[in-house]
């Protein structure tokens, strides 16, 4: 039985939160809560899930081994949820996150605002805008550490 936290930051488990998306149970409703899945998919290696939530102009230039390829040996460590808005005239959505990740034995921070549309009532990511904060994150000794335990860098990662 799977009883981890979801890999979202929801504080919710897995199980209860973004599984049943991934595993095609349910869908999500709003452009956060598919943000939130998307990212959990990457954690979790669910790729398919990834690509089938794309726009449909997006999917036509990516394939499941394009996404796979570059996301190999990229460990997803953080999801925070900025702000989250839907303009329901227009079927568009906006979330803006940072998430944490490693990659070669670095520690990055990508700081995005994601464009998503409602297709065939679903919602789907089309494109994101990457903020100037992007890049290797080297938080200083006391800074509150980006895993999310509330303890300082030196008291928590570092070690």
């Amino acid at each position: 039985m799977n009883v981890h936290l979801c890999f979202c930051g929801s504080e919710r488990q897995f199980a209860q939160c973004c599984q049943p998306y991934l595993q095609g149970l349910s869908t999500p409703s709003t452009p956060e809560q598919l943000m939130r899945a998307r990212y959990s998919a990457y954690a979790s290696g669910h790729f398919q899930f990834v690509l089938d939530t794309y726009t449909q102009s997006q999917r036509q230039t990516l394939t499941l081994d394009h996404l796979i390829q570059s996301d190999r040996e990229t460990q997803w460590l953080r999801l925070e949820v900025i702000d989250a808005l839907v303009d329901p005239i227009s079927s568009t959505g906006q979330v803006e996150f940072i998430a944490y990740y490693r990659f070669n034995n670095e520690t990055y921070k990508m700081h995005e605002r994601s464009t998503f549309y409602l297709e065939d009532n679903l919602w789907r990511y089309d494109s994101g805008t990457l903020f100037e904060d992007c890049g290797i994150y080297r938080p200083k000794r006391n800074d509150i550490c980006f895993c999310g335990s509330g303890k300082k860098y030196k008291k928590c990662c570092i070690t």
